[in-house]
C-alpha cells in the first residue's frame, strides 16, 4: 500500500480516530490504528470495544488532496504514528508499506520507518441489525450531552449509573442521568412523533462523540439490540455499545413540593460558590451552606482548620420559608454551569429534601437535581 496525503487533514482523521483509542485495552492489536486503502478511499479505525469510529477520506475530496499508489491495509501504534504526523515538517505525508508490516512515512526532508501489524488481525466492526433511524441537529445533541453527562456516575460498581437514559415516545425526547446524589433532565419536542427508543448510553462514549459533533450540522442516529450509531455526515461513524438493564425511575426522584424558592443570575451564583469552595476545598468536609431568610440570602463555608467565608447574594426574588442547607459545592458548580448566563429558581422543599434547579424560561424540559449534606 501506499499513498500521498494532506498531512492537516489526516491529523483531523487521526484526532477524531484516537478517541477511540484506549491504553488499557485487553487486546494489545487496539492500540493500533487500523488503514486500509481502497482503489478511492482512505479507511481509518480505531476502536476499545466499547467504542469504535472509523472515517473515509476519498480521492475526490479536493482538500485532502489524496493520491493513491497501491491498495493495502496496516495497523499502526496510534499514539506513536499520530505524533509522527503532527511533528513533520511537510504539508503533504507519503505512506508506503511494501513488505512486512513495515511503513516509510516521509514529509518534506523527514523520513520515518515504524513497525506495524497485520490488519487482518484487527477486529471487524460490529455488523448490526437497525431498529430505529433518527436525526437530530448537531447542535442540539451536544447540548443535551453537555447537560445531562455531568450526572452520570464514576462508580463502576454501579454500572448502570455510568451511562445517560435516552428515552423516546410521544414526540418527546428525555435525556437523564443520575449518580443518586445528583440529577440532570433534559427534555425536547421530537419531530418524528411515531419513533419510540430505550437506550442507556455510556457517559465516556458521550462525551467522545460531543467533541466530534462541532464538525457537522446534523447526526443521524441508529438504534440496534446492543450498539448505537451516530453517523456524523457521509465520512465518519462512530459506534458505541449500549448499557444493559433498568435504569431507575428518575421522575420519583424529583419533589413536586417547593416550600422556598430564590430566583438569580446563574452565572453570579456560579461566581459566588467559586469563591466559596476555595475555603470548603481546604477543609475535610468540603461542604458550603445557603442560609434563607426573608429577603436575605447568604453563602457561607466554615473550615475549623483553615476559617470562614461568608458572601450575600442578592437573588432578583425570594419567597417561601426561611431555610438553611448545606451541599456539595462541586454539584453546585457542575449544575450552574450548565445554564450559562440564564435566569434560574432554585426550588428547596425541606433542608433534608433534595432541591432543585431550572431555568425560568423553560422550567419544565431543564432540570438538575441536587441532594443536600447532612452535617449533623
Amino acid at each position: 500500500m501506499q499513498f500521498t496525503i494532506n498531512r492537516q487533514i489526516l491529523i483531523k482523521a487521526l484526532n477524531n480516530i484516537n478517541r477511540a483509542i484506549s491504553s488499557k485495552s485487553a487486546l494489545p492489536i487496539l492500540s493500533n490504528i487500523k488503514l486500509v486503502l481502497t482503489e478511492d478511499t482512505l479507511v481509518l479505525t480505531g476502536s476499545d470495544t466499547d467504542i469504535s469510529i472509523e472515517t473515509k477520506i476519498s480521492v475526490h475530496d479536493d482538500e485532502a488532496n489524496l493520491k493513491i499508489d497501491s491498495i493495502g491495509g496496516l495497523a499502526l501504534p496510534a499514539t506513536f504514528f499520530t505524533n509522527i504526523v503532527k511533528r513533520l515538517p511537510g504539508e503533504e505525508i507519503t505512506l508506503a508499506n511494501k513488505e512486512g508490516f513495515q511503513a516509510k512515512i516521509i514529509s518534506g526532508s523527514a523520513e520515518f520507518d515504524i513497525h506495524g501489524q497485520d490488519v487482518n488481525n484487527y477486529p471487524h466492526l460490529p455488523e448490526v441489525e437497525i431498529k430505529n433511524n433518527l436525526q437530530l441537529a448537531a447542535k442540539t445533541l451536544s447540548e443535551v450531552i453537555r447537560q445531562t453527562v455531568l450526572a452520570v456516575s464514576k462508580q463502576l460498581s454501579q454500572p448502570i449509573l455510568t451511562g445517560v437514559h435516552f428515552i423516546l415516545g410521544g414526540g418527546n425526547l428525555t435525556a437523564v442521568a443520575t449518580d443518586r446524589h445528583r440529577l440532570a433532565q433534559r427534555t425536547l419536542a421530537f419531530e418524528n412523533h411515531d419513533a419510540t427508543a430505550d437506550i442507556i448510553v455510556p457517559g465516556v462514549s458521550l462525551v467522545q462523540l460531543q467533541g466530534m459533533l462541532e464538525a457537522v450540522e446534523t447526526v443521524e442516529i441508529q438504534v440496534a439490540t446492543n450498539q448505537v450509531i451516530f453517523k456524523l455526515g457521509p465520512n465518519t461513524t462512530f459506534y458505541s455499545r449500549l448499557l444493559e438493564g433498568n435504569y431507575p425511575d428518575a421522575s420519583r426522584l424529583i419533589p413536586t413540593e417547593k416550600r422556598t424558592t430564590l430566583t438569580i443570575n446563574a452565572r453570579e451564583l456560579l461566581q459566588t460558590i467559586d469563591r466559596a469552595a476555595l475555603l470548603s476545598h481546604e477543609g475535610r468536609s468540603n461542604v458550603i451552606q445557603f442560609d434563607i431568610s426573608g429577603d436575605r440570602s447568604i453563602i457561607s463555608s466554615n473550615s475549623p482548620e483553615v476559617g470562614k467565608i461568608e458572601e450575600e447574594i442578592f437573588a432578583a426574588e425570594t419567597a417561601g420559608d426561611a431555610l438553611t442547607i448545606s451541599f456539595n459545592p462541586d454539584y453546585m458548580r457542575d449544575a450552574l454551569k450548565t445554564f450559562g448566563d440564564e435566569e434560574i429558581q432554585i426550588g428547596f422543599k425541606t433542608a433534608l429534601d433534595p432541591f432543585t434547579i431550572v431555568p425560568t424560561n423553560n422550567e419544565h424540559n431543564f432540570i438538575q437535581l441536587i441532594t443536600p449534606v447532612r452535617t449533623y
